[in-house]
């Protein structure tokens, strides 16, 4: 059909005429849905016979028609152009990003999140033969991030989100900010960086637009991301920062309106001891990336209660035996005494480990340095001996033998 209305206009010589003709012909095409006609319709603008300042016009136009399709029509048809068109994509620019973007929003609908996602990265945002708005290029990479992040895929995300910091600076328009600072923290959340999440999650709650500014902020949103900041926060590991975290939230008054959450906050803030059903309860809430199981077993929440409640555990006990906090954690007492060893050292929790008598010992940060210092002085005085031990042996006073005898012996 495509071809027997299309052919004869081809012969016709006079531009505006053949421009008229092309667009009638376009029109029944496109009323008769058929995907074939509409493929066929692509391959005929692309030939010789059609003046490119033809094509340019209509194959806009065939954008737009076919954008009115219903999904799968539009789906299959806006692909298969596209596909024809890339090797030509400089001389059909406008056209091939209208029909990227069209498509794209066409597949967000039916959820097809990665590949909305794609279709739209397949726009040259750098190209010299289009003029684009630094805004423009802003919109898309933060548009392309969010659809990544849909389908939990942080990595490429984050990639997007980069190009789009680049061009932060210049936007003016609150709107893409509030989407950039967004979109950035739920990166953060979905590569449980949960720290820097909640601390981004709770600027976000705490925005409020200028007074010359065009932002509407709807409390539910603010909401939301204050709760995304607290659940952020207990999944942290325990330490200084995460304290402090915490008390900011609890501190806010907005956080006590919040009555199945603020509970579970509450405790937390206060380091009381969490059992299993309150655990339970709040996990309920939790997004699939928060309670995915862990290289070493176990979810995140599973790792962030038993630091929690062995930092509880600190402030009720002088010393506790790694049996007793095993059963406390609910962990063997060799991984009760794995973690408590991973927090001291790291800081996170004042303490030493007796490994003789099995005891962990809950004390102040001075005694802990000054065990510390006692274990290198003890690592500097091996050092000197072995150094000693080296420099007879190179000099030939004694054999490997004596020397080590002798070290012993010391």
């Amino acid at each position: 059909m495509a071809q027997q209305l299309l052919l004869p206009i081809a012969q016709i010589t006079d531009q505006r005429q053949k421009t008229e003709a092309y667009k009638s012909a376009l029109k029944q095409i496109l009323s008769t849905g058929q995907p074939e006609a509409c493929k066929e319709f692509v391959n005929h603008m692309l030939t010789d016979e059609v003046p490119l300042v033809i094509s340019r016009q209509l194959l806009l136009l065939f954008a737009q028609g076919i954008a009115q399709f219903p999904t799968a029509n539009h789906v299959a048809v806006a692909t298969a152009a596209l596909e024809r068109l890339q090797p030509r994509v400089v001389s059909f620019e406008d056209s091939v990003v209208l029909m990227r973007e069209n498509l794209a929003e066409a597949l967000e609908k039916e959820e097809e999140w990665s590949k909305a996602a794609q279709v739209l990265s397949g726009i040259d945002l750098e190209s010299g033969g289009r003029a684009m708005e630094p805004s423009y290029k802003l919109s898309k990479n933060i548009k392309i991030a969010m659809l990544y992040l849909e389908d939990d895929d942080s990595i490429n995300a984050e990639m997007y989100i980069k190009k789009a910091a680049a061009l932060i600076s210049s936007c003016k328009d609150e709107g893409l900010e509030l989407q950039y600072k967004t979109c950035y923290a739920r990166i953060l959340d979905a590569k449980r960086r949960f720290l820097e999440a909640a601390l981004r999650y709770y600027e976000l709650s705490s925005i409020r637009p200028s007074a010359a500014g065009s932002l509407q902020l709807d409390e539910g949103d603010l909401e939301t991301a204050l709760r995304s900041a607290i659940t952020c926060t207990v999944l942290a590991p325990a330490g200084p920062q995460r304290s402090r975290m915490l008390a900011a939230l609890y501190k806010d008054e907005r956080s006590s309106r919040l009555g199945d959450l603020y509970p579970f906050l509450q405790k937390v803030y206060l380091e009381r001891i969490l059992d299993r059903s309150e655990v339970e309860a709040f996990a309920k809430g939790l997004k699939p990336h928060q309670v995915a199981i862990l290289g070493a077993g176990g979810t995140v929440l599973d790792r962030a209660v038993v630091q929690h409640n062995l930092a509880a555990a600190s402030r009720l006990y002088s010393n506790i035996s790694t049996e007793q906090l095993g059963g406390l954690l609910g962990l063997s007492a060799e991984a009760a005494e794995a973690v408590a060893a991973d927090m001291v050292a790291e800081g996170r929790m004042a303490g030493s480990i007796d490994q003789v008598d099995q005891l962990i010992h809950f004390g102040a940060k001075v005694e802990v340095e000054a065990l510390m210092r006692w274990d290198d002085s003890i690592r500097s005085a091996c050092a000197k001996v072995s150094e000693l031990v080296d420099s007879v042996t190179a000099l030939g006073l004694a054999g490997p033998a004596a020397c080590s005898t002798a070290a012993a012996a010391r």
